[in-house]
């Protein structure tokens, strides 16, 4: 019942193209550093990054910014599903693929550091045109970064998804 679920929302998602958002909550830029200290810097590269890779469709780069163990949940009018990164990357080229005009937004905020750690909340500000009508989304998350060879990457993920 919960993979039927995880299937349905998913569908839904990618008709709208809506996982887009989520992607950029999900994904994550490379971020040079030397040390395995999470710091606030290297959280600010990851938004950066992060803004570039989705404005461009770099599906690669996002790949790059997820670490492979990551964990993506998302919620939709009371439906809930989980990806990894592979589903996650697969639905991102996806929605990007059936879209045209994609522009996307990323904020940062209540940045808490601990180690190799950071946990933050993370809005991003989707839109694009599908079949001739304007859609946007925005995507609230609670995220944790990590450090994986002193690029912060997205570990974990979970987000609310609204459509405006």
């Amino acid at each position: 019942m919960k993979q039927l679920l995880g299937k349905r929302l998913l569908a839904l998602l990618m008709k709208g193209a809506g996982v887009a958002a989520i992607v950029a909550v999900a994904s994550a830029v490379s971020v040079s550093a030397q040390a395995a200290t999470m710091t606030e810097a290297l959280v600010q590269n990851y938004v950066a990054a992060m803004k570039s890779s989705a404005n461009s469709r770099d599906v690669n780069q996002v790949a790059r910014l997820v670490s492979d163990d990551a964990l993506i949940s998302l919620s939709r009018k009371g439906k809930s599903t989980s990806l990894d990164k592979d589903a996650y990357l697969r639905l991102l080229q996806s929605s990007w693929s059936d879209t045209s005009n994609y522009r996307y937004d990323i904020a940062v905020d209540n940045i808490v550091i601990t180690g190799s750690q950071a946990k933050a909340n993370v809005t991003t500000n989707e839109s694009w045109i599908k079949d001739g009508q304007q859609v946007s989304f925005v995507t609230n998350s609670r995220v944790t970064l990590t450090v994986a060879t002193g690029n912060a990457v997205l570990l974990r993920a979970v987000s609310q998804v609204t459509i405006n």
